[in-house]
């Protein structure tokens, strides 16, 4: 069994027109960026299919304070598609966040996504620490965007010291953050996250992390907290468990990464 447990998809009727805002963001920042399929459910249902996936967690992101209704009810119809996991989202400034996030769990979404570059708020702020305590009191889990992110320009509002922090307030083992701990600052990562609770996801991260450096984090991490992930459709689904299973990882290790880890966090049998 294979989860992709970071993928982005959007209605139908806007997801062409979102994709071409995110790589002109990109471009203009002198990036490259490309998605490497349409952001749809069949896109990603095609996907899947084609390249081995059995689940895959789907990660919208309330980029203002008035999406969060709109964004959980799409996610709550995806949720119920063979196959997708959706997660619900909010802002962190939105007045009614505690009730968005019981209406999350209500509508039987497995946790959230926070993406604090597009949503403009520090890990470790007062709104962030209040959503990430009540997320554990709630048994959700919180997927982050942490590190870098090649769309967005300075400050950077979720880099491992500041990560780190957060462990003061909450226990992070419900908590997944992206792109390895930290997009681009995996030297950070080693420094301040590896041997705590949290969770490191793989999503587009192999063509930019020392080889090295990546199966080193794994070993000192320990498998048990790596969760296999792409970004789809930034990366295509496939090329990172090309990477892994190039690896002399042990079978057991594997299996942590690609499924087993996912599978305790989603409560799937």
């Amino acid at each position: 069994m294979i989860v992709d447990f970071h993928t982005h998809i959007f209605p139908d009727k806007m997801a062409a027109k979102t994709i071409k805002i995110l790589e002109k963001n990109v471009a203009e920042l002198g990036g490259g960026w490309k998605a490497q399929i349409p952001a749809t459910v069949e896109a990603l249902l095609e996907s899947m299919k084609k390249n081995g996936i059995d689940y895959s967690v789907v990660l919208p992101i309330a980029t203002n304070v008035h999406q969060s209704a709109t964004i959980n009810a799409f996610a709550q119809k995806v949720n119920s598609i063979e196959g997708l996991f959706s997660f619900g989202s909010l802002h962190p400034m939105q007045n009614d966040w505690e009730s968005v996030l019981y209406d999350i769990k209500e509508k039987g979404l497995r946790g959230i996504k926070l993406h604090p570059e597009y949503q403009d708020f520090f890990i470790d702020s007062r709104e962030s620490i209040r959503i990430l305590k009540k997320c554990e009191e709630l048994d959700l889990v919180t997927v982050l965007h942490a590190g870098h992110d090649i769309g967005t320009k300075p400050p950077r509002h979720c880099m491992p010291e500041r990560l780190k922090k957060i462990l003061e307030y909450v226990k992070g083992d419900k908590i997944i953050a992206g792109h390895f701990g930290g997009f681009g600052a995996w030297d950070e990562v080693e420094k301040y996250l590896v041997g705590t609770p949290l969770y490191f996801d793989t999503a587009y991260t192999v063509d930019f992390i020392d080889r090295e450096q990546f199966f080193r984090i794994i070993k000192t991490h320990g498998s048990k907290k790596i969760i296999h992930a792409t970004d789809s459709p930034w990366e295509k689904q496939g090329h990172a468990v090309e990477f892994i299973n190039s690896s002399e990882l042990a079978d057991d290790e594997k299996d942590d990464i690609f499924y087993k880890n996912a599978k305790k966090l989603l409560k799937i049998c």
